[in-house]
Parts: C-alpha cells; sequence; structure tokens
C-alpha cells in the first residue's frame, strides 16, 4: 500500500477542470448559478487545506463585502447536498469543506488541525469487498491519517512548555 501527498500541481488541475463544469452542474441540479456560488467554490477548490466556513468567508468576503456567514453556511450546505463539495472531519470540533469530490484521504495534524489531501493506493481492499461490519453497511472508506505536520514538530508542544515552566519555578 502506498501513501503520499497530493501535490500542488495536479491539485491545480483537478481545481481547473472542476471550476470549468460548476456552472452546468448547477443549472442541472436546478441551482441558480450566482456570484457568490461561484466565489466559495472557487475558495474551496483553491483551497489545498480543507477550510471552514469561518474561513470562506472572509476569502469570499474579499469580492463580495455584503454576503453574510449565513449565506455561506447555507451555501456550503447546498453544494455538499449536490455532491460538489463535502464535509471532513465531521466528528472533529468544526466542519472542514473540501471541494475535491473524488474519492480520497486525509492526513490531519493532531495539534494545529492542518488537513492534507493524501493518496493511499488500494485503500479500499482494507474492507476487502464487505458490504457490512456487523450491523453496519459499509457506504464508502475513508482514511483519516493523524500526525504532527513539519511546523508542529518544530515547536515546543504545550506539555513540554508546561515541563520546562514547572521546573524553572522548582529550582
Amino acid at each position: 500500500m502506498n501513501v503520499q501527498l497530493v501535490e500542488e500541481p495536479r491539485r491545480s488541475d483537478y481545481s481547473r477542470r472542476r471550476l470549468s463544469e460548476f456552472a452546468g452542474r448547477c443549472r442541472d441540479n436546478g441551482l441558480a448559478v450566482t456570484p457568490q456560488r461561484l466565489a466559495i467554490i472557487r475558495v474551496l477548490l483553491s483551497s489545498g487545506d480543507h477550510p471552514t466556513a469561518d474561513t470562506v468567508y472572509a476569502e469570499v468576503r474579499r469580492e463580495h463585502p455584503h454576503i453574510s456567514l449565513a449565506t455561506v453556511h447555507r451555501t456550503l450546505d447546498t453544494l455538499c447536498a449536490i455532491g460538489e463539495a463535502r464535509k471532513v472531519t465531521e466528528l472533529h470540533d468544526s466542519a472542514r469543506y473540501d471541494g475535491n469530490i473524488t474519492p480520497h484521504h486525509h492526513v490531519v495534524c493532531v495539534r494545529c488541525r492542518r488537513i492534507r489531501d493524501v493518496e493511499v493506493t488500494d485503500a479500499e481492499r482494507v474492507l476487502d469487498g464487505r458490504e457490512t461490519i456487523g450491523d453496519f453497511h459499509v457506504i464508502g472508506t475513508s482514511v483519516e491519517i493523524l500526525a504532527v505536520c513539519g511546523a508542529c514538530r518544530r515547536k515546543p508542544s504545550r506539555a513540554t512548555k508546561i515541563s520546562n515552566t514547572e521546573q524553572e519555578t522548582t529550582r
């Protein structure tokens, strides 16, 4: 099984293709193609770090200063409902969004919550064709690898800071 990060050139090609097809897919789903929807999908497709709704809102406000956070939330929910985006790490503290709707997996930094796409070849083989696990009906496979990113590895952890502080106070 091979595991590797999805690099920028490949992600950019995918993003350009998806954006060029977005208007047609919206119309196919009975949705108007609004400047706000286009701005939101552009942010999702250009972001490699799976932004929160607040991050999307901050980015879109640069182009559309009158857009509300509620509109961004509703649009993200709509895009997820029609299969144009998906929520990532739904069980974590806040929803993160991904414009990449092809089957893929993620590596998540447990300290800063940075998320990157990873390719895991043959991940589906883990299930070996099983459709159920106990009384659960399998609908897909998503691997989430927990890790510590390079930036966080270079910073002392909070536990290290506390330990150093405790040592200084006991001297």
